[in-house]
C-alpha cells in the first residue's frame, strides 16, 4: 500500500470519529441552573413545574431544616424543620429564573402561614429558597413589586430564604403523579388546591 494511503486512512478515521455521536462534547453545564421552591405538598408543586418549557427536571425533596439529614418520616413530624420542595433544573435560555418565581407565586397560597390547602405544619409551609444574589435580587423584586399590588386581602407571608442543603425524597415520592395518577388526582381535588388558587388568582392552570 502507498504511503501516502497510510496517511490518510488514519487522519480519514479522526474526521469521521470527530462527528461520531460519542465524540460529541458533553452539554455545558452552564446551559442548566437550579432553583428551589417549597410550596406545600411536593407531589404537587413537581407536577405543576413540570408542565413547564424549559424545565428540565424537577425533584422532590427536603430543605431548609437544621437537622443534618431529613426523610419523609422525620420531616412530618416536624422533627427538623425541613419543608417539603422541590429542585427545579432549567435552561435558562428557554426560561428564566424570574419566569419561574411567578410562576410559583401562581400556583400557592402565599397568604397561609401555617401550610398549604388542607396540609397545614411547618413542612408544609411556602418558602422561595435563593442560591446567589442574583436569584434573591429577583425573588425580593418580585416580592415587593406583589405586595405593592395588593392583590389579596391578607399579607403575603411566603418568605425568600438562603438555600440549605436539599436532600431528595424518597424514591417513590419523585414523578408520585405519574406512577399513581388516580391517587394523586383523588389527593390534590380533594385538599382544594385548584380550587384555591383560582379564587386567588384568577384562571385555572
Amino acid at each position: 500500500m502507498p504511503r501516502t494511503r497510510l496517511l490518510l486512512i488514519p487522519l480519514f478515521g479522526l474526521l469521521i470519529s470527530s462527528f461520531s455521536p460519542l465524540a460529541q462534547s458533553a452539554p455545558d453545564a452552564k446551559t442548566t441552573q437550579t432553583a428551589i421552591f417549597a410550596g406545600g405538598c411536593f407531589w404537587c408543586i413537581e407536577a405543576d413545574f413540570e408542565k413547564l418549557d424549559g424545565v428540565i427536571e424537577v425533584e422532590s425533596g427536603y430543605t431548609g431544616g437544621s437537622a443534618k439529614t431529613a426523610n419523609y418520616k422525620a420531616v412530618s413530624r416536624t422533627e427538623t424543620g425541613h419543608y417539603e420542595a422541590v429542585e427545579v433544573h432549567y435552561n435558562p435560555r428557554e426560561i428564566s429564573y424570574a419566569q419561574l418565581v411567578d410562576y410559583f407565586w401562581r400556583h400557592i397560597d402565599p397568604t397561609d402561614a401555617h401550610g398549604q390547602f388542607c396540609d397545614k405544619g411547618s413542612s408544609y409551609r411556602s418558602a422561595i429558597f435563593y442560591a446567589n444574589d442574583e436569584q434573591r435580587e429577583i425573588a425580593m423584586k418580585s416580592l415587593l413589586e406583589l405586595q405593592a399590588s395588593k392583590p389579596f386581602a391578607a399579607d403575603i407571608v411566603t418568605p425568600i430564604l438562603p438555600t440549605k442543603p436539599f436532600y431528595l425524597a424518597e424514591t417513590y415520592h419523585q414523578d408520585y403523579y405519574k406512577k399513581n395518577p388516580i391517587r394523586y388526582r383523588y389527593y390534590r381535588n380533594g385538599c382544594g388546591r385548584d380550587q384555591r388558587v383560582a379564587e386567588l388568582w384568577g384562571g385555572d392552570d
